[in-house]
């Protein structure tokens, strides 16, 4: 499943950016509750993404490349995770047995449709729009 605990952190660290602007990895675990061996890494993703933006020196810390309303989910969580993916059944290059030829798996069917739709919902709104109050 593609929802982890890195995701989830991953969302709870925009939230803190968006609502206090510039932070320190320190303070944004802190602020979040994010184990600190996390911190560092998810926001370096988050930064490759570009979803955000890392500083240096002094006032250095980690700011929003992009307002909440400009990032979905989708958005994070696909910065995060290696794959975004219900089943491994649905990774690129998943050679099935069960799914070859004339043979299609009705399983891996229904799993392509639970996909769309929550890659969708996923997609469908902004975090803007999912931290108001």
């Amino acid at each position: 499943m593609f929802i982890t605990k890195e995701s989830d952190y991953a969302v709870r660290m925009i939230r803190i950016l968006g609502q206090r602007g510039r932070g320190t990895v320190e303070s944004v675990c802190k602020e979040e509750q994010v184990p600190h061996q996390y911190g560092y890494k998810i926001l370096k993703k988050l930064e490759k993404a570009g979803l955000v933006r890392g500083y240096r020196g002094t006032n250095g810390g980690y700011e929003l490349e992009k307002t909440p309303g400009a990032i979905t989910l989708y958005d994070v969580i696909s910065a995060v995770e290696d794959s975004v993916v219900i089943s491994g059944c649905l990774e690129h290059g998943f050679d099935c047995p069960m799914n070859r030829g004339k043979r299609k798996c009705g399983v891996h069917r229904e799993f392509i449709r639970i996909q769309s739709v929550i890659l969708s919902a996923l997609k469908e709104r902004t975090l803007e729009e999912i931290f108001a109050p």
